[in-house]
C-alpha cells in the first residue's frame, strides 16, 4: 500500500479576525452538493478562554477556500465553544463539543495546578441545510464527576443512534475527585433527547488519563473508538476498543501498538480504518496515518506512514509531554475519504510566525 501526497496548502493561512492568533480542531465533512465543509475553533491565544467556531467552505475538492466565518458570534460574547462537525446518513450536520462560560475576558480554561479544565457542559446541535442555520444547543448531562475534554465528532449510526464521547478531567477545584482512567460514551436512541452512558476505554492504571478521543461506524456495523492514552506524562500506545452493540457495551481496551497522540479516524472499506495521528516524539515528526483491520483483540494494521512532516514539534523546543500541550507547534489531525476516493488530512500548525495556519493535505492511496 502507498500514499501519495498531491497537493498541500491552507484552508486559513491567518487567523481570522484582528483579534485571533491561534486556531485549532479543523473537522471536515462532504456535503450535499460534493462541497467540501470544514469547522475549527479560533482563539485569541492558546489556552484562553474564548473559543469562537468558525466555518467555511470549498466547492473544488479543497483547493480553495471561502474566507471563514464565525457561526455563533452572539453565543461567544458568553462562552467558549469548542466543537467538531460531523454528518448524518441522511445529509444533517452535527456539531458536538463543550460549551464554557465565560467570567472574564482573558481568562484561561487550563489549570496548570490541577491540570485541568475549567469546569464546563457538553452541548450539541443539528443543522439541515448544509450549516447556513442551526438549531438551538442541546446539553448533554455529564453523567460523572469534572469537566469534559471532547474534541472528537458525534456519530450518527445508520440504525438511528447517536453516539458522543469525551474523556473526564480535571476542574479548576482541587477537591473535585475525577475518575480519569476511562473515555466514556454517550448514547441516545431518541434523537438526542435522552443519553445513557457506557465505558468507551478503561486504561488499566489508575494514574492513567486519555484525551482527543474519537469514535466511528466502520462499515462493517461495529463500532471503533481510539484516543492518546497518556500515564505520568508520558505516552503510553493509543488505546482503542471496539462495540458489536452500538455502543452499548465495548469489548476490552487494547493497544493500537502505536506510540502517538491525538487521534482521529474515518471508515475504509471492508471492516478498515484510517487512523491518523500527531507524532511528536517518536519517529519523523508530523502527522501520520495509518490503515487499519481491527478485530476486537488486534488493530491490525496494515500501513503507517507519515503523511505531513513538521520542522518542529513544539515553539520553544522544549519537552511536548500532554502537560505542555501550550507549547505544541501543531496538533489536532483530522481524516476524510472525499467522494473521487482521495484522502484530506488537515490540522492547525504553527511552524510559521504569527499565528497559526489550518493546514491541508490531500493523499491518493493504492
Amino acid at each position: 500500500m502507498v500514499y501519495k501526497i498531491i497537493e498541500q496548502g491552507y484552508i486559513t493561512e491567518r487567523p481570522p479576525g484582528t483579534d485571533t492568533s491561534s486556531v485549532a480542531g479543523p473537522r471536515c465533512v462532504v456535503g450535499t452538493s460534493n462541497e467540501i465543509i470544514c469547522t475549527f475553533v479560533a482563539q485569541t491565544q492558546l489556552g484562553s478562554n474564548d473559543f469562537k467556531p468558525m466555518i467555511t467552505r470549498s466547492f473544488d475538492n479543497g483547493h480553495t477556500w471561502d474566507t471563514a466565518k464565525q457561526i455563533w458570534p452572539e453565543q461567544t460574547l458568553k462562552f467558549s465553544i469548542y466543537g467538531s462537525i460531523s454528518k448524518t446518513p441522511a445529509g444533517d450536520l452535527l456539531f458536538y463539543g463543550t460549551r464554557t462560560p465565560i467570567d472574564e475576558p482573558g481568562e484561561f480554561f487550563w489549570s496548570p495546578l490541577t491540570q485541568g479544565l475549567r469546569q464546563n457542559e457538553l452541548v450539541w446541535t443539528r443543522s439541515r441545510d448544509g450549516g447556513c442555520t442551526w438549531n438551538d444547543f442541546k446539553t448533554i448531562k455529564i453523567p460523572y464527576a469534572g469537566s469534559a475534554e471532547a474534541p472528537g465528532p458525534m456519530c450518527a449510526t445508520r440504525n438511528g443512534r447517536l453516539l458522543c464521547c469525551y474523556a473526564p478531567s480535571n476542574t479548576f477545584d482541587p477537591k473535585v475527585k475525577v475518575e480519569r482512567n476511562k473515555i466514556v460514551c454517550l448514547w441516545s436512541d431518541d434523537d438526542g433527547e435522552t443519553w445513557q452512558p457506557s465505558t468507551m476505554l478503561k486504561y488499566p492504571f489508575g494514574d492513567s488519563s486519555g484525551a482527543v478521543a474519537w469514535l466511528i461506524e466502520l462499515d462493517d456495523s461495529r463500532l471503533l473508538g481510539t484516543a492518546w492514552h497518556i500515564r505520568q506524562s508520558t505516552d503510553e500506545p493509543n488505546a482503542f476498543a471496539i462495540s458489536t452493540d452500538s455502543g452499548t457495551t465495548w469489548k476490552p481496551t487494547r493497544s493500537t501498538g502505536i506510540l502517538g497522540q491525538s487521534t482521529s479516524l474515518a471508515p475504509l472499506f471492508h471492516g478498515r480504518a484510517l487512523f491518523v495521528y500527531n507524532q511528536r516524539k517518536y519517529g519523523d515528526v508530523g502527522v501520520w496515518m495509518a490503515v487499519a483491520r481491527p478485530t476486537d483483540e488486534n488493530f491490525g494494521i496494515e500501513h503507517n506512514s507519515n503523511v505531513w512532516k513538521a520542522t518542529k514539534a513544539s515553539k520553544i523546543q522544549g519537552k511536548v509531554n500532554h502537560d505542555t500541550w501550550t507549547d505544541f507547534a501543531f496538533g489536532e489531525p483530522s481524516v476524510l475519504v472525499l467522494p473521487n476516493n482521495e484522502i484530506l488530512v488537515t490540522l492547525w500548525s504553527a511552524q510559521r510566525s504569527g499565528g497559526a495556519d489550518i493546514v491541508y493535505v490531500k493523499i491518493s492511496m493504492n
